[in-house]
């Protein structure tokens, strides 16, 4: 299990490599369970402030769920399929998507199935002109489990998610960026520098600001406007109580670069 997601801490940046090169790293049980243990080491090391995903490998991010172990799930029975495949992923990708802590993933390639439900999760993206994308669990007779029916039509709308879904076929990197699925796509020697960069550029703010907005975005985007407007005035009013906002506003009157403490 230690060895299905590497973690490399560089700098204020920790990388999450998924690590089953020899399988497009798919996402078998362990690498979940990995991915989530590791998340929850990360959010508690305050030395730590963003975070990019990627794959190991020049060929794949990840090709998506592992099907030969999630089949002998299904042919234990719906309660066992749900319970150990479906729960499990949606529960990984909710994390990524409720992260206090920017996380940003590093398209490289294949980015199928629940490697592109990865993708829709995170906050933001980058990819590589070598990514391609695709939603293909309609091919072996199942809806996405990790999110895909959900994300997808929130980032690209109704119509267009409903065609990449039902048809399966594969797509590239222009077109997830047009959709909204990821921030920008660069030359494949450019990808992990072009994603610490963006990493690097939101780490200058303040921590704190930083996840009141993820949670302000998070929990206000399913929600109506006016529901999401309480939101954002309870995170702004957390804000307020923290010595980062006066840090803020002191630098910015005093002409200086703030020194924030994520306090």
């Amino acid at each position: 299990m230690q060895n299905t997601v590497l973690c490399e801490r560089k700098g204020r940046v920790a990388l999450l490599t998924l690590n089953r090169p020899s399988k497009l790293n798919a996402l078998n049980y362990a690498t979940n369970d990995r991915l989530l243990s590791l998340l929850d080491e990360i959010e508690a090391d305050e030395a730590i402030g963003a975070v990019v995903v990627t794959g190991a490998g020049d060929r794949a991010f990840s090709a998506g769920g592992d099907i030969h172990e999630f089949a002998e799930s299904i042919r234990k029975g719906s309660e066992e399929a749900v319970r150990a495949f479906c729960r499990r992923g949606q529960q990984m990708t909710a994390r990524f998507e409720a992260f206090p802590k920017p996380v940003i993933a590093a398209v490289n390639g294949i980015a199928f199935g629940g490697g592109c439900e990865i993708t829709e999760a995170v906050h933001l993206a980058v990819a590589s002109e070598q990514a391609i994308f695709a939603k293909p669990e309609i091919n072996i007779g199942i809806p996405p489990t990790f999110g895909g029916t959900q994300r997808l039509p929130r980032l690209a709308g109704r119509k267009r998610a409903l065609e990449l879904l039902l048809t399966g076929d594969t797509f590239g990197p222009q077109h997830a960026c047009e959709l909204g699925l990821v921030n920008r796509v660069v030359p494949a020697e450019d990808l992990l520098p072009a994603a610490f960069e963006l990493a690097e550029r939101i780490l200058q703010h303040s921590p704190l600001a930083a996840a009141r907005i993820i949670s302000a975005v998070t929990r206000g985007i399913n929600t109506t406007i006016e529901e999401g407007l309480l939101i954002e005035r309870e995170q702004f009013a957390r804000m307020c109580a923290t010595a980062d906002v006066h840090e803020g506003l002191d630098a910015w009157i005093e002409r200086r670069p703030p020194v924030y403490q994520g306090r």
